[in-house]
């Protein structure tokens, strides 16, 4: 399984300067590049490499394999269509392999090619990143973000087989809470729902003055609201995977792609639904779950909701309110979205009797 290390760059001023005219020169060096592919209509890296190599390498006075490196740069931002022509950043990212970057744990640093030649630069990283940087392999991404140079590598983890079980941990996902499981397990989704509407209540304020001041605030806030819920996210996937894990299960979710494009809410409500990051909470609960050799299956999800789990019964009535269930044929009560996880933990069995059985949800 492939998984991306972030590292900080320790740089000192010179370096910084030093890497920062690296970046500008080689992204020159990509728009001419794309320039020639363009004029030429040669969109094949091997073709563009013949037609472009030379006239790089004396133009932008760029070692051989950061040249390489350019030249794929392009051709993959030609690779969605051909018929844009593609123009870079002056300070976007570049790709350095091993043979103009090295990786030297020891010392906790990194040998990198720059215009002045090889730069010995320090980097810190946190436990859970430094422990995948043992397994580092192939390139890793040069990015300068808010001023901080960050290097993005590719690490190839090792993947236990998942184990075959007879039990899933069911979880559905929503806005109130954003996942509840099967052992009635909520985690909420109010925190995150709250921050939301103040951010947004903020940037629209802002936004409305329209002064330096006001700008240079907005910058300040850019990004903070993503950063939590991505926070909250991680969090929550690492509980989910941890308890089926413990418990010998699998994971059971909602199968909600192109959900956006099939739910119609009022105007109100669009903030909220178009800010739902569930893409990123199934992606870290998917990721972790392989990373411990947990099983994750996606099933349908509709019906989930509005189906009695004692006695089978599916009505639009079931569903007296958001949060509250009610089964209009044999009375069955209890929270709605924990039924909901129950019967995504049910369809995820395999080959399952379909026979009703009781069973006691908390109110």
């Amino acid at each position: 399984m492939k998984l991306t290390a972030k590292v900080k760059l320790l740089t000192t001023e010179a370096q910084a300067d030093s890497l920062k005219r690296t970046l500008v020169k080689a992204n020159q060096a990509c728009d001419y590049i794309s320039q020639q592919a363009w004029d030429t209509k040669t969109f094949n890296q091997f073709r563009i490499h013949k037609l472009v190599y030379e006239s790089v390498r004396s133009k932008f006075d760029l070692t051989a394999q950061l040249v390489v490196r350019c030249i794929a740069k392009v051709t993959d931002a030609y690779t969605l269509d051909k018929k844009t022509q593609r123009t870079f950043k002056a300070l976007g990212s570049i790709a350095y392999d091993a043979r103009i970057l090295t990786w030297k744990m020891k010392d906790s640093a990194v040998s990198i090619w720059t215009l002045e030649g090889r730069q010995k630069i320090r980097f810190i990283a946190g436990e859970h990143h430094r422990a995948m940087l043992e397994h580092q392999r192939g390139e890793s991404d040069l990015c300068l973000i808010e001023g901080v140079f960050y290097l993005f590598t590719t690490c190839d983890i090792d993947e236990p087989t998942p184990k075959d079980v007879e039990d899933f941990l069911g979880v559905d996902f929503g806005l109130a809470n954003i996942a509840v499981d099967n052992d009635a397990v909520i985690h909420q989704g109010k925190t995150v729902k709250n921050i939301r509407y103040r951010h947004r209540e903020l940037r629209r304020k802002l936004q409305a003055k329209g002064t330096h001041s006001t700008r240079r605030r907005l910058r300040k806030l850019s990004g903070k609201e993503r950063r939590f819920a991505t926070w909250t996210n991680h969090n929550i996937s690492k509980s989910i995977v941890a308890t089926a894990k413990d418990t010998g299960r699998g994971i059971a979710i909602e199968e909600l792609g192109g959900l956006r494009d099939r739910v119609t809410v009022r105007r109100s409500q669009r903030a909220a639904l178009h800010s739902w990051s569930f893409a990123q909470l199934r992606t870290f609960i998917e990721y972790k779950a392989r990373k411990e050799g947990v099983k994750v299956v996606a099933v349908d999800p509709r019906n989930t909701s509005r189906t009695c789990p004692c006695c089978g019964h599916v009505d639009k009535k079931n569903r007296k309110t958001q949060s509250k269930f009610l089964c209009v044929d044999c009375g069955f009560a209890g929270l709605a979205d924990h039924i909901a996880a129950v019967n995504i933990s049910r369809r995820a069995v395999v080959n399952r009797p379909s026979i009703p059985t009781m069973l006691s949800v908390p109110v």
